[in-house]
C-alpha cells in the first residue's frame, strides 16, 4: 500500500507499531534482514523473511501472509524494496516501520536478543573502506592501484542512486551473515503455525 499523494511506501512510527502490537488484532511483523542480523535483534513476535528470500518467493509467500503486515529491517531500505515486491504480488496494506530496528531499539522498546553481529551496513562501510584505503595506499608503489578504489566509489554510488547494495547482497551470503538456517519451507511452517 502507497500514500496516494507521493507514490511512495506507507510507513509508521515506533509509537503507533508498539500500540499496534499490543492491540487484538496485531499486524503481522515481517523482518527483512538477513537472519545473523535477525538473531542479533529483533521485535518479539516479528517473523524472519529475508530479503532475497521473498524475493525470490514473494507470490508463495503472499498466500500466507495476513492483510495488515508490517516491514521491518535496519533503517527502512530493505523494508521498502520487500514492500515493492509484495505490492507486485498483489499484497494490500503493507507498511514500513520507519527508522526500522535501528529506530525501535533506540526508543527502548522491547527487543529479543541472541548472538551480537555487526549490521549489514556497518559490514558494507568496512569492507569499502578498507578497499580504498588499501588501494591509495598501493597505488604509491603501484599507480594504477588508484582505479580499484575508483571502482568503489563508482560502486556506491550507483548503490545510492539505485537503493540497491551489492557488496551488501554478497556479504548477506558469507556465513558469518546467514545465523540459522532460513528457508521457505521454514518460513511458511512459522508463519502457518501461527494461532491467529
Amino acid at each position: 500500500m502507497s500514500d496516494q499523494s507521493t507514490g511512495s511506501p506507507t510507513t509508521l512510527d515506533v509509537a503507533t507499531l508498539k500500540e499496534l502490537v499490543a492491540a487484538d488484532d496485531a499486524p503481522r511483523l515481517i523482518d527483512v534482514r538477513t537472519p545473523a542480523e535477525f538473531e542479533t535483534a529483533h521485535i518479539p513476535g516479528s517473523y524472519n523473511v529475508p530479503l532475497d528470500l521473498l524475493r525470490e518467493h514473494r507470490d508463495e509467500l503472499r498466500h500466507h501472509l495476513d492483510e495488515q503486515v508490517v516491514l521491518v529491517c535496519r533503517s527502512g531500505q530493505r523494508a521498502t524494496q520487500a514492500e515493492q515486491g509484495l505490492s507486485i504480488a498483489g499484497l494490500p496494506n503493507l507498511r514500513i516501520l520507519r527508522g526500522g530496528i535501528s529506530a525501535w531499539q533506540a526508543a527502548g522498546a522491547p527487543v529479543t536478543t541472541g548472538t551480537p553481529r555487526w549490521d549489514l551496513e556497518r559490514q558494507v562501510r568496512l569492507v569499502a573502506g578498507s578497499i580504498v584505503l588499501l588501494a591509495v595506499l598501493a597505488s604509491a608503489a603501484f599507480e594504477p592501484a588508484k582505479w580499484i578504489a575508483a571502482l568503489v566509489g563508482g560502486g556506491l554510488a550507483v548503490a545510492a542512486l539505485t537503493n540497491t547494495c551489492a557488496m551488501g547482497m554478497l556479504l548477506a551470503k558469507l556465513p558469518y551473515n546467514r545465523g540459522p538456517r532460513t528457508d521457505l519451507d521454514r518460513v511458511i511452517a512459522a508463519l502457518s503455525d501461527d494461532s491467529r
